[in-house]
């Protein structure tokens, strides 16, 4: 199976989404599939306001269609609500492709601290990316849940496992430390909520 995986976060970040997909891509390509991934490396970009890190492709909608026309996916995976996520949902949908869409960012929050935009502008955004696809896959039960309740549909859980060779639990009690041990592993960004956490 040939699979188009559309991203507009992608290597040289280093974030959650970016880590995400090279583990599913190497799992998919164990198996035999063939995944090729269009990412801003292949096209002029403009950093992302207000997170530099991230560089959004200029222009890429006729060469979004162009590659996807040449490869001719047996599946399409828009991963990203970004400008090469939206064009090759626009592809899919004027060709009528089924594809399926993930959801990797808490968006309209995200959006919302950083720029005076109300949760409802963002969340009808998420609605409208979204609501096409075949299956929006989503990272957690409560995440699932949430954007239930905001009116997102076919939403999938999709696992993330833990890699047994790499993770081996050890006795409870190999930190000999006071209890309860709180603990934060993610990047560091307002969008976190670490202060919520702490």
């Amino acid at each position: 199976m040939r699979l188009a995986l559309v991203t507009d976060a992608w290597l040289p970040q280093v974030n959650g989404v970016v880590r995400t997909l090279g583990h599913t891509i190497r799992e998919i390509e164990a198996v035999g599939h063939e995944v090729t991934v269009i990412s801003p490396a292949d096209f002029r970009t403009v950093p992302c306001p207000t997170y530099p890190e991230i560089r959004l492709a200029l222009f890429a909608s006729r060469a979004v269609r162009r590659r996807l026309e040449a490869l001719d996916p047996d599946a399409v995976h828009v991963s990203t609500e970004g400008p090469l996520g939206l064009a090759a949902r626009n592809w899919c949908l004027r060709r009528g492709r089924p594809f399926t869409t993930a959801y990797h960012t808490q968006f309209p929050e995200y959006v919302r601290a950083r720029a005076p935009i109300p949760l409802s502008v963002g969340y009808a955004a998420v609605r409208w990316f979204h609501g096409r696809a075949t299956r929006t896959l989503v990272t957690t039960p409560s995440m699932q849940t949430q954007l239930e309740t905001r009116g997102l549909r076919n939403l999938h859980l999709w696992g993330r496992g833990v890699d047994t060779d790499l993770f081996r639990p050890r006795g409870k009690d190999f930190l000999d430390l006071p209890r309860p041990i709180w603990l934060y592993f993610g990047r560091v960004a307002v969008e976190k909520g670490i202060g919520d956490f702490l």
